[in-house]
């Protein structure tokens, strides 16, 4: 049978990352987040801090692909003009995501893989969300600063990614139709969260 994938998209704060890694390690199967950008580097050649510009929203290159870079997984080769545009980074971030589906099951953070995995069987596309107070208590495990600074870079992170999701697959990144399954992680908690994908996994038939 094909190997599984669940991907997972959250809101800064959630809890998404976490609930990630606890269902990887629930299912015995590899966990990629941040890793795939440094696979990508490695692979394509391409600065690693482009592919962190490009993530960030910093990048000012113009597009290659008139008024959209949704992705079509069309890599530019480097002796090529656009080889470091965005679009050609995102698509080799994909590029190793789809690699990585191919070799073994897994669970994949982030990097808009919800849209790129869009027709592929046996996946299961999670969004993780979660009350802004909650949100913002998680944040302060992590970020130094006042109420105020936390909740504006909450806010900013959200801008972030949407701007990302609409650039790559021009779409609402936060939009429920984007997803099999959309979780409170602030009202279940990361175990039922969990719980709850595994269910979901179960209706689906995914194994």
């Amino acid at each position: 049978m094909e190997n599984f994938v669940i991907t997972i998209a959250r809101q800064y704060g959630s809890g998404g990352r976490t609930v990630g890694r606890m269902l990887a390690e629930k299912l015995g199967v590899s966990f990629y987040d941040k890793q795939i950008i440094q696979m990508a580097s490695d692979e394509s050649g391409i600065d690693v801090k482009l592919f962190g510009q490009v993530e960030e929203g910093s990048s000012v290159k113009a597009s290659l692909f008139n008024k959209t870079g949704l992705y079509k997984g069309d890599l530019i080769a480097p002796d090529q003009k656009g080889f470091v545009s965005d679009e050609n980074i995102f698509n080799y971030q994909a590029k190793i995501a789809t690699d990585l589906a191919e070799k073994e099951s897994c669970v994949i953070v982030g990097r808009c893989v919800n849209y790129v995995f869009k027709g592929r069987p046996n996946t299961l596309r999670v969004f993780v969300h979660a009350p802004w107070e909650f949100r913002v208590e998680k944040s302060r495990e992590k970020i130094s600063g006042s109420d105020e600074e936390i909740e504006k870079f909450l806010r900013r992170d959200d801008k972030r990614k949407q701007d990302y999701y609409r650039k790559f697959a021009g779409g609402d990144w936060s939009d429920a139709t984007n997803y099999d399954l959309c979780l409170n992680a602030g009202k279940l908690g990361f175990e039922k969260c969990v719980d709850a994908i595994l269910a979901q996994m179960n209706v689906m038939g995914i194994k």
